[in-house]
């Protein structure tokens, strides 16, 4: 039994009746309402745009969609709204414009519009809903002696992170400090252990079962620290929806990017590939997902991980992720760099 939970408090009778209407719709597909946000999976959160208030998660693995509504259409649905989005620390924030439809902006930067209606709005949340985030990491400082300072697979890394920039693909962190109380950047370091939020990562092959990926939350353009802003993936329990690392000792680690299963699962899939850069941008004529599962879930990894799985070379694919990016393997980093720098396009396409 999945269960929801209604919270915060609405700006008009019209906001609250149509988020009650779209739990009402969840309901129909067998999700129970719970007065208790602390026992719910799923957390619909209306609030004021003038004073956000953050639905501060028991647990990370609480989905929370966040409702606001406002008179007129903003000029720039992604600026009025990433903002309120980390604000309210939600998953996913919509903004409905009465009589003009509603804007989901997510922490990818994606934004798109579609109608108003509860029943659309129903089957554009319910995958993102009841997909399963896997963020949490586990530290072990067993990371062998001549790899504490790097090696030639964190040198293509760091150096691909500086050609990334150069080549304009790297969105500027998002200046989350500027956005947030000191209390809840606290609460979102604690959560994710990042104090900003950054865009695309980075990862090769170490060895037949490990690779280095690119931390979360760290200039892409600056990889220099083993076990901060790169670290090495060793293992996935699935069990417990873990990724595990080894670290150097001695040394705070930083959490692995949220991509980390996705890119779990193409390597073990798939010994022929030797690198996966993932950029927020895009390329015409690409296979695509269909639902813009979250960052971090492993229906996102599954989707891509089956894609690269269809191509005629998936040593050297390139998939599109909807209202999000590309994910592209290659031989090396630079052999990626080389091959698609020239044809993507820096803007997503938006559905």
């Amino acid at each position: 039994m999945r269960k929801y939970a209604i919270w915060g408090t609405a700006t008009s009778p019209g906001h609250e009746a149509w988020v009650e209407a779209i739990g009402k719709a969840f309901e129909g597909d067998e999700f129970v309402r719970v007065d208790d946000i602390a026992d719910a999976d799923f957390v619909l959160n209306m609030f004021d745009p003038d004073d956000p208030k953050a639905f501060r998660r028991a647990s990370r693995g609480t989905y929370s969609a966040a409702f606001y509504e406002l008179a007129e259409a903003p000029e720039d649905a992604l600026k009025a709204s990433y903002p309120m989005l980390v604000r309210t620390l939600s998953n996913v924030v919509l903004l409905r414009v009465p009589g003009r439809g509603v804007w989901f902006t997510t922490m990818e930067q994606g934004t798109y519009h579609v109608a108003e209606d509860p029943a659309a709005i129903y089957e554009r949340l319910e995958p993102l809903a009841t997909s399963r985030l896997v963020i949490d990491n586990e530290w072990i400082p067993d990371l062998e002696p001549e790899l504490w300072d790097g090696d030639e697979v964190t040198a293509d890394i760091a150096e691909s992170g500086r050609r990334l920039d150069e080549l304009d693909l790297l969105p500027s962190p998002f200046p989350v400090e500027e956005y947030l109380s000191g209390r809840d950047l606290r609460h979102v370091m604690r959560l994710y252990s990042v104090g900003g939020l950054s865009y695309g990562n980075l990862s090769a092959r170490k060895d037949e079962t490990r690779f280095w990926m690119s931390a979360s939350g760290v200039d892409k353009s600056k990889l220099e620290v083993v076990g901060r802003d790169i670290l090495m993936v060793k293992d996935f329990d699935d069990e417990r929806g873990v990724i595990v690392l080894s670290v150097p000792p001695g040394i705070e680690p930083k959490r692995v990017s949220v991509d980390a299963i996705e890119h779990w699962m193409i390597y073990q899939a798939h010994p022929d590939v030797g690198a996966i850069l993932h950029i927020h941008a895009w390329m015409e004529d690409i296979p695509a997902t269909d639902v813009n599962y979250p960052c971090g879930t492993q229906e996102l990894a599954v989707a891509v991980a089956d894609l690269v799985a269809r191509e005629p070379d998936p040593a050297h694919a390139v998939i599109g992720l909807r209202n999000h990016g590309l994910t592209c393997t290659g031989d090396s980093l630079s052999e990626i760099l080389d091959r698609v720098a020239p044809k993507v396009l820096r803007q997503v396409p938006m559905t």
